[in-house]
């Protein structure tokens, strides 16, 4: 293991989610008692300021999640609401909708979440609390395969859509122990996941298989994207951003004009790419991602994640939740 190895804050807050639920009524059973991030999320007035660590769309709908077990709906892209049911309050760090209607959340205590009716309800796949094996991303590339990935080369994969899982492990040698921050897929199928120390990881056979790709660069990589051109970017600490155009077998450095850390990673409807990071930060890209303009927020909040939401402009989440427009 590297010393000094940076965790990034907005992946990593494993201890600053187990609040206050212990004496809360609803968490009467005993695994309840001692694990209160298993009790049921609460509705609350001031969801949206949550911290909100990823999000997606179901069909038309804007789903965000958070720590707490939030999950935030948006039909229009202006106005949200907590889901109906959610089973855990743990950290939620990933979401994904294949339609729809169908969709999975995961986040710590190893939770994975299913809905079947667009996120207004949820149900619990799989809880591991205590384990501290956070799933930190996962992706589903069909209604029954899945991977999940977390810290220290961590992963584990379903074939039946989430009800069992068998656990992984990406890397070998120097990069077995690799924190995995996120993990996307490419137009073609092709997996990939962002990793500590820039490393990435790309897999051909639906994960069967890894292939450990090298950067040039140290600092680690948070989120990845692929556009609708075929074209892969990558986003990380310190402004790091590399764009591949051949289904990742290269990667190129693009200059980014900052050294806030990136961490989501968007494109809009009239085929920009916007990228948002730490302290407000956020990059525009109208040509594929060869060439960003830099803008900084006044606010400069620390961005989580960004998603194109129709004819609006892009939604910004935060540490601090919904950024207002």
């Amino acid at each position: 293991m590297q010393p000094n190895r940076i965790i990034p804050i907005l992946a990593l807050v494993l201890c600053s989610a187990r609040v206050a639920a212990i004496d809360d009524p609803a968490a009467g059973t005993p695994a309840m008692k001692r694990w209160p991030s298993m009790a049921p999320a609460q509705h609350v007035a001031n969801a949206a300021q949550a911290p909100l660590l990823a999000a997606t769309r179901a069909g038309n709908r804007i789903v965000a999640v958070g720590d707490h077990g939030v999950v935030l709906l948006s039909d229009d892209g202006k106005t949200y609401r907590q889901a109906k049911t959610v089973p855990v309050r743990s950290l939620l760090t990933s979401v994904q909708f294949l339609d729809d209607r169908r969709g999975y959340a995961a986040g710590h205590d190893g939770v994975v979440l299913a809905t079947q009716d667009g996120g207004e309800t949820w149900s619990l796949l799989r809880a591991m609390p205590g384990q501290e094996q956070p799933v930190l991303s996962f992706h589903f590339d069909s209604p029954q395969h899945g991977i999940a990935v977390g810290l220290y080369g961590w992963a584990i994969e379903t074939r039946d859509g989430g009800r069992t899982w068998t656990e992984r492990h990406i890397g070998t040698g120097e990069d077995s122990d690799r924190h995995l921050f996120h993990v996307f897929a490419s137009g073609h199928g092709t997996l990939f996941i962002a990793a500590e120390a820039g490393a990435l990881y790309r897999s051909a056979d639906g994960g069967k298989s890894w292939q450990t790709l090298a950067t040039g660069d140290k600092g680690s990589l948070w989120h990845g994207r692929a556009l609708v051109d075929g074209t892969l970017l990558v986003c990380g600490m310190r402004g790091h951003l590399y764009r591949s155009r051949d289904d990742g077998l290269t990667w190129q450095a693009v200059q980014t004009h900052t050294t806030q850390s990136l961490t989501g990673i968007a494109q809009l409807a009239d085929g920009s790419t916007v990228v948002a990071g730490m302290a407000g930060t956020v990059l525009r890209s109208t040509d594929g991602g060869a060439t960003f303009a830099l803008a900084q927020r006044t606010e400069r909040e620390p961005l989580t994640a960004v998603i194109a939401a129709g004819a609006h402009p892009p939604v910004l989440l935060s540490m601090a939740g919904l950024v207002a427009r």
